[in-house]
């Protein structure tokens, strides 16, 4: 299930990088960034960096290849901003 907050800060992050032919409500928890939000990989990593500024982590190279959805992206997320 994805967490509505961190819904609505990737949306933000998200809609900057879309197509012009790719209109922000097609952005859903189950999207996939390159299959159906038609983000080119450059894009992806622009991304990337703007979620690691965003919740101040760090995403390896190999969780960067896992994060092919939206939802992967608030896992991730989850995952890292989680207490110790």
């Amino acid at each position: 299930m994805a967490h509505p907050e961190h819904f609505k800060e990737l949306l933000k992050i998200v809609k900057p990088y879309l197509p012009n032919d790719v209109d922000e409500s097609a952005i859903r928890p189950e999207s996939r960034f390159i299959d159906d939000l038609n983000i080119n990989s450059s894009h992806l990593v622009d991304i990337v960096l703007d979620v690691e500024d965003r919740y101040d982590i760090r995403v390896e190279d190999a969780e960067m290849e896992e994060m092919r959805s939206v939802a992967d992206a608030i896992q991730l997320v989850m995952q890292k901003t989680k207490p110790s």
